[in-house]
């Protein structure tokens, strides 16, 4: 079967006139297929026979509520979706003030290992396809009603670990025939797939790159993210001064703070040193508690002091709005907890 809704309108016109079927039609049904319809039944201005053999031919993807959890504290949502093969993944929509944002996740699981992280502890299953992606956003806005005006890939998996599905989805969902969400609306994080990060820069796109650093050395960072064996911190700042330059874009870097490891003054001193001169900002997360690890998170304090010392050395740094604290809104825990809730 084609996964039609990962198809650019290019493709559906070649696709069209392999099945005989005019070229005009392939717009008609990329529009069908970015306002979310799920059923080849819903496109009422094709002919039926062609709705016929693109039911018999095609699937159209879609990203089905298994749970939904609405916080009490704010108005985050966060959302357990099952696939059209029964695997689960999550994203979180919140409310901002300069509109709505969904973090979507682009595998299902992840290969990357982090220690701290809760959707690594479970392994990784598949890739998302491009339609998968998108049809979290759709789901979402169906749900809500409302559109939604920023989208973060930091969600289950590592996007640069599945870098072909997420170059076509940035195609596809910042189409102004689609549902044009632009470049500069769009984060992607990584882990720090350097040699992707150099093939994204070539791209010149200009979305947000945020790099989850957590580290201001390799005897760290290797401690908590075994991509840092492969390719280490200097490897890493290294491409990510390239990005910048090529592409002209600030780069946000994430750093977990995790009390009596990376918090102290001297990992403040080291980071400010690695980081002063370039166009970055760094983005401090207090450590999510995840069960199988003795992580706790830093004290308030320890942050403040941690951004003073980054500011002496010209680098701005800010903590991170925690939103949706009680529905553990960071990415992994909700699958990890139904799929227990199920065994049981």
């Amino acid at each position: 079967m084609i996964d039609i809704k990962s198809m650019t309108i290019p493709e559906l016109e070649t696709y069209l006139a392999e099945i005989k079927e005019p070229k005009f039609r392939a717009k008609q049904i990329f529009l069908w297929l970015q306002k979310g319809v799920t059923s080849f039944s819903e496109m009422t201005n094709l002919s039926k026979s062609l709705r016929e053999t693109l039911q018999k031919k095609c699937y159209i993807a879609d990203a089905v509520i298994q749970k939904c959890y609405c916080s009490k504290l704010d108005s985050t949502k966060k959302y357990l979706f099952r696939l059209h093969d029964g695997e689960l993944i999550e994203s979180v929509l919140m409310d901002y003030h300069y509109g709505r944002t969904i973090c979507i996740s682009t595998q299902v699981g992840c290969r990357m290992g982090c220690t701290f992280c809760a959707t690594g502890q479970s392994g990784f299953s598949r890739n998302l396809t491009p339609s998968e992606m998108l049809s979290q956003i759709q789901t979402a806005e169906r749900d809500g009603q409302k559109r939604i005006s920023n989208v973060v890939l930091m969600g289950m998996g590592e996007p640069l670990d599945n870098y072909e599905n997420v170059l076509r989805f940035l195609e596809l969902i910042s189409n102004p025939d689609g549902i044009n969400i632009g470049m500069r609306h769009i984060s992607l994080s990584t882990c720090g797939i350097v040699d992707k990060i150099y093939d994204l820069a070539e791209k010149k796109y200009q979305l947000t790159l945020s790099i989850s650093l957590h580290a201001p050395n390799d005897a760290i960072r290797s401690q908590t993210m075994p991509i840092n064996q492969r390719w280490h911190i200097e490897d890493l700042l290294k491409a990510c001064r390239y990005y910048s330059e090529t592409t002209g874009r600030r780069i946000s870097y994430e750093y977990a703070m995790i009390s009596g490891l990376n918090d102290s003054d001297d990992c403040a001193r080291e980071l400010g040193e690695r980081l002063r001169g370039t166009l970055c900002h760094v983005n401090l997360i207090p450590v999510n508690t995840v069960s199988g690890t003795s992580y706790r998170k830093s004290m308030i304090d320890r942050q403040q002091v941690f951004i003073k010392i980054l500011a002496k050395a010209g680098i701005t740094a800010t903590v991170r709005r925690t939103l949706g604290a009680d529905i553990n809104a960071s990415c992994g825990q909700l699958r990890r907890r139904y799929q227990s809730e199920v065994e049981l």
